[in-house]
């Protein structure tokens, strides 16, 4: 299995994802406090280790489902910085046009199926393109990121059984921040580990410090290989924490500053630059450009975004790309 902090190349990218997955999130954080943004946010801020190496563990053309906590997800899995910054500012030349804004991103064209402000909403669309993956015998395997919440939901437990039954080429990744909005885990579970819910449909489930980049790097990659060899999915779970609350209007008053501050000290994107000193693989002004190159991307995302043209006003425009062309193409009729 690779070590990324002791190679250069896989350590500088590892560390600029992270960064640039922690700066955009804290420029989207000011732009909704100054009310240059509109709607709603759910930040992943302290989380970054998760999504990067979760997919840093996979092909290119592997695909995810997100979920509503998903600019990381979107960003560790090559998104456009300027297209996502685009659809928070509600611009036309955003993702969805700016229609659909923080929690409705997706890029198909990096393998990203979607973020879904449905709590377990992109489980079942991870199974069904498993399913669709297994049938062509396209190779790719599909992963599902969602919260520890997600995992009492029904749409959880059904797309488990069904991806067990056939063998599918998923891997749900359980992002476990501790609390579900602001229910705390250890009150909605009668189980240490979330993994352990995978035992009951037959499959393996494993439970990793979300906050250590190697680690969830090298069990997501056992789990993908796993799942391309036709051996069906397994259920990571990522232990990590969320530094701010729920979402934009949470006044964060369910946990103590005490607890956000002792989980501030095991921030995973330090830890992994301490591990990059140790392993001598980038030097102290190489780490420096790294964090740099991530914050100029994102200043440059915003000020493109900011200049692009505001998403189309006309009434009569708000239903396209909701409904197919009646004209283009096969389509059934609706009757009176």
């Amino acid at each position: 299995m690779r070590d990324l902090a002791k190679e250069p190349e896989a350590a500088r990218r590892a560390l600029e994802t992270m960064w640039t997955a922690r700066r955009f999130e804290e420029a989207v954080d000011q732009l909704f406090a100054r009310g240059l943004m509109h709607g709603t946010m759910h930040l992943s801020i302290g989380q970054e280790a998760s999504a990067t190496g979760t997919c840093l563990a996979l092909r290119d053309d592997d695909l995810i489902t997100s979920t509503h906590r998903g600019h990381s997800h979107c960003v560790a899995k090559g998104a456009n910085l300027t297209r996502m910054m685009a659809e928070l500012l509600a611009k036309d030349s955003g993702y969805c046009r700016g229609r659909g804004g923080s929690m409705h991103i997706a890029d198909v064209a990096t393998g990203n199926l979607g973020a879904n402000g449905i709590v377990g909403g992109g489980i079942p669309i991870a199974v069904g393109a498993a399913l669709a993956q297994k049938l062509t015998g396209s190779g790719k395997v599909v992963v599902s990121f969602f919260g520890d919440g997600a995992a009492n939901e029904g749409a959880f437990h059904e797309a488990a059984n069904l991806a067990a039954v056939w063998d599918l080429p998923v891997v749900f990744v359980c992002e476990n921040n501790h609390y579900g909005m602001s229910m705390a885990a250890d009150e909605a579970f009668a189980i240490d580990n979330i993994s352990a819910r995978a035992g009951a449909y037959g499959f393996p489930g494993v439970t990793v410090d979300g906050n250590d980049l190697q680690a969830v790097y090298e069990m997501v990659t056992t789990a993908a290989e796993r799942a391309r060899a036709g051996r069906g999915p397994t259920l990571v779970e990522n232990v990590t924490y969320r530094w701010k609350g729920h979402s934009k209007s949470d006044k964060n008053l369910y946990r103590t500053r005490e607890e956000i501050a002792a989980w501030q000290e095991r921030d995973p994107i330090t830890r992994f630059e301490d591990a990059v000193r140790k392993a001598g693989s980038l030097t102290d002004p190489e780490i420096t450009a790294a964090r740099k190159a991530a914050t100029d991307a994102v200043r440059e995302a915003i000020r493109t975004a900011n200049a692009a043209p505001a998403a189309p006003a006309d009434r009569d425009l708000l239903l396209d790309a909701v409904y197919a062309d009646a004209d283009a193409g096969n389509h059934a009729e609706v009757p009176a």
